[in-house]
């Protein structure tokens, strides 16, 4: 293979019908699904291979910037970029962009697309297959992945092909969206049809070269937001007025369903995009009665379940064909054959009021230096319990409206107030007043927890004012 190989993982989206797993602030890419990594990291495994001529670039919203460093770093696989883009355009703006900074990077080069949620099994399959569609780019075509279907499924696009597995890289004939249960089965029957992947191989230069053609105002918006782009510590901030401005579609709608190079790669690895909670359930090990649990669950007379906790003991008796999801703060209990439905239930909860902030954040919210979880809130307080991992520390800051008490559970803190600094130690405790300028420091080995009880007469995340912050937030 004459060019560079990069691969390229899209991290920027903000899935819903994982609820309440999966939320805006921590969407399923960043959970651990299917063991004990998260999905993104299981991704970035797979394309840490000799076959890539470099280490990802990784396409991920600017809020989720840290998930992306830390998890990456957990696992010990630095990316050599990452994206920044300041609001989801969805997949045609990212691919763009992405294209365009390898371009500045490493000059033409073939890109290998991969969603960072999907559940893939690597097998000697997967490798052929992506081999042959490294072929095809350097000829000239942008090529896809079709898998085998196994079953009619309505939750998938579909791509019509006169491929094979083994084959190489076969014409594509037509894209269908996703069908009625009628039209799979027909599908299915007629063959020559295979689920669409979204996956993708193409050559840099002649991906941009459609792109500017069919999609131009994409193709202006991805050149002038890598033009422009800024350095912000480890991560590369497209420019926000050309991204904004961009159009939100997909690339198979602005680029893939117009082009005549489009080819596909017939491929039957083991594959799910895990795009709903029956999804999960069919790509996992069930029991002798067709159950999957994660977390503490104690079942009886229970089959072809799906029953997972991250907190309290969920007890389920008597049924079959259940989904009970139960996180801290929110319960999803429905069938199993009808997990599609919840995209329309959090839907629904947006739109009132009450229940909006259910579908944006945990209970427990992360950030670079660590997180808290939400304990308890009233009138005039807020408990909350924060853990800061070794050797971070929080913004030097200060809050107009309300006083904080920190009482030490674990570990070792060094607390500045006022610029005189202090080592609180487990079992003591510090007050902070309103408007002292403050910071919190974990300087030890293991994790610093605490409890904060906040009091006063305001308490929202807003009433911070950041006076110096080693991550870069204002």
């Amino acid at each position: 293979m004459a060019k560079k190989v990069i691969p390229v993982i899209l991290a920027g989206g903000q899935g819903t019908r994982l609820w309440p797993m999966s939320r805006v602030a921590r969407p399923k890419q960043f959970l651990p699904l299917t063991g004990p990594l998260s999905l993104f990291q299981k991704t970035l495994q797979r394309v840490n291979s000799p076959l890539y001529s470099a280490p990802p670039v990784v396409v991920t919203n600017a809020e989720y910037r840290f998930l992306v460093a830390e998890q990456a770093a957990e696992i010990e696989i630095a990316p050599s970029s990452i994206l920044l883009e300041p609001v989801g355009r969805n997949t045609a703006l990212a691919m763009a962009a992405a294209a365009a900074h390898v371009l500045q990077c490493y000059g033409d080069a073939i890109l290998h697309v991969v969603p960072s949620d999907h559940a893939v099994e690597i097998t000697e399959g997967y490798w052929l297959a992506i081999t042959e569609a490294i072929v095809a780019a350097e000829a000239g075509k942008l090529v896809t992945f079709g898998l085998v279907p196994t079953h009619p499924e309505t939750a998938f696009g579909y791509i019509q092909a006169d491929a094979r597995v083994g084959a190489g890289a076969c014409p594509v004939q037509r894209f269908v969206e996703k069908p009625n249960m009628q039209g799979a089965i027909e599908m299915l029957s007629a063959r020559g049809h295979f689920w669409n992947s979204g996956m993708f191989v193409l050559d840099a230069v002649d991906f941009l070269s459609e792109c500017r053609t069919l999609a131009p105002q994409t193709f202006e918006a991805a050149q002038a937001g890598v033009a422009g782009a800024s350095a912000d510590l480890d991560f590369i901030r497209l420019d926000v007025p050309s991204c904004t401005g961009a159009p939100d579609i997909s690339v198979d709608y602005a680029i893939f369903e117009k082009t005549d190079k489009a080819a596909v790669v017939a491929v039957d690895f083991p594959w799910s995009d895990l795009g709903s909670w029956d999804a999960v359930w069919k790509s996992a090990q069930r029991d002798p009665s067709g159950n999957v649990t994660q977390g503490a669950v104690t079942l009886d007379g229970v089959s072809d379940s799906l029953v997972v906790t991250d907190h309290a003991h969920v007890a389920v008796n008597g049924v079959a064909d259940i989904a009970v999801i139960a996180t801290n703060d929110a319960v999803y209990v429905g069938r199993l054959s009808d997990a599609q439905k919840v995209g329309d239930m959090v839907q629904r909860m947006r739109a009132d009021a009450k229940t909006t902030g259910l579908t944006e954040v945990h209970r427990t919210a992360y950030r670079p230096w660590g997180g808290y979880s939400s304990v308890l809130s009233g009138d005039r307080f807020q408990v909350k319990r924060l853990f800061v991992k070794p050797g971070r520390k929080l913004s030097l800051q200060k809050h107009h409206h309300r006083a904080e008490h920190w009482v030490v559970v674990r570990g070792t803190a060094e607390v500045t107030i006022d610029g005189a600094v202090s080592v609180v130690t487990e079992n003591q405790s510090i007050y902070l007043p309103p408007g002292c300028v403050h910071r919190l420091a974990n300087p030890g080995k293991i994790d610093l927890e605490l409890i904060e009880v906040q009091t006063g007469s305001y308490l929202g995340e807003d009433d911070i004012i950041r006076i110096e912050d080693e991550f870069g937030r204002v």
